[in-house]
């Protein structure tokens, strides 16, 4: 039976060093849930807390009601599936994925049953008699993920479980990865520093930085409408342009350093002449060119053709080098050094406070 998992003012250290000072959670029963941040951001830490690999110096540690701050590891009920795969490489696949069943002194029957049914879950039953040297890196994962669901865990564990495999398999492995945990409904704790891997798989997602938890929320919302600065970066690509808000003679908007104005109905709690930080993300400008001389001006300087979009880099007014997405057309692409002017998707980009702390769109 799948559990929520629950942590409570969690705090971790190393002597004097505060990796995570006070740290509190909820995941839901059946959850995809991803920690993702950059390195040294606590992400990794906690997820040993939540095996038992690393001690827990404060706070309270839940697998539904069951309290776990002080279970041994192997008591925990839980798969783990590791960044170097750690399968055993002296035994075949069979005996990979039958090994957690054979230490639970399970009835014989039980474990081949048990056995075959995620082999052929994992696609990977007619490799059962290969040493893991004859096996690619996504198949050496799978048979990893096949052991760490054998056993049936309450709870399952991945730490940067992708990350040595190319770029092509990487894909392959999350879909694969994603549709086995929808269709067992277990609970998972996955972490990975891969903003992209981790919207394509989780549920919900808790961005982390510096040990706190910055935001949590499904890959949309944290898209769409971050909270603060660091996650608008960190979530996605984005531009970041200086402005502020005016707020006088009946217009509500943004004006920005060459004086150019746009209204916005969506502003909270801002005053006129507040300094905000606008992140404007590629897709949501509006190239003008040739058609309006409103919007920023700025003026190509590169562009990269990539099927389906064509990605421009252009220069502002003030010098600041910004990126642009539109979808890709039969007409020539635009050449270095032509003037344009930009619109934009007003309802879309994300306005915070000066010191990038809080947003200020409803």
């Amino acid at each position: 039976m799948n559990v929520g998992i629950k942590i409570s003012h969690a705090l971790k250290k190393y002597e004097e060093n505060v990796v995570i000072p006070d740290l509190s959670l909820e995941i839901y029963p059946g959850e995809f849930f991803t920690l993702l941040g950059p390195s040294g951001c606590g992400k990794t830490t906690l997820l040993r807390m939540i095996a038992g690999f690393n001690s827990i110096e404060g706070g309270d540690f839940y697998f539904g009601d069951r309290r776990i701050n002080d279970l041994d590891p192997a008591k925990r009920n839980i798969g783990m599936v590791f960044q170097n795969y750690a399968i055993f490489p002296h035994l075949t696949v069979y005996k990979n994925v039958a090994f957690g069943l054979q230490n639970k002194h399970l009835p014989k029957e039980h474990i081949k049953r048990q056995t075959q049914k995620f082999l052929k879950l994992m696609k990977i039953d007619q490799y059962q008699d290969r040493l893991p040297q004859r096996l690619s890196g996504g198949q050496q994962q799978r048979v990893a993920l096949a052991r760490a669901l054998a056993i049936e865990p309450e709870v399952l564990l991945m730490d940067e479980p992708l990350s040595n495999l190319d770029a092509k398999l990487r894909v392959e492995m999350r879909e694969v990865i994603k549709e086995i945990q929808h269709e067992l409904g277990i609970t998972t704790v996955y972490v990975t520093h891969d903003q992209e891997e981790a919207m394509a798989v989780s549920d919900r997602i808790a961005v982390m930085n510096m040990g706190e938890i910055q935001q949590i929320g499904s890959p949309k919302a944290l898209y769409q409408r971050p909270k603060n600065l660091f996650v608008s970066t960190f979530i996605g690509r984005t531009n970041i342009l200086n402005a502020k808000i005016i707020d006088a003679a009946g217009f509500l908007g943004l004006e920005f350093e060459d004086g150019v104005r746009f209204p916005m109905a969506n502003l909270a709690d801002v005053k006129d002449g507040q300094d905000v930080v606008v992140s404007v993300r590629p897709e949501e400008f509006i190239v003008l060119e040739g058609r309006d001389d409103s919007g920023l001006p700025a003026s190509i300087a590169y562009s990269t053709f990539l099927g389906l979009n064509t990605h421009y880099f252009a220069d502002l007014a003030n010098g600041r080098r910004i990126e642009i997405i539109q979808e890709s057309t039969i007409n020539e692409i635009l050449e270095k050094g032509t003037p344009i002017h930009l619109g934009i998707k007003t309802e879309k980009i994300n306005v915070f406070t000066a010191d990038g702390l809080c947003t200020v769109v409803k």
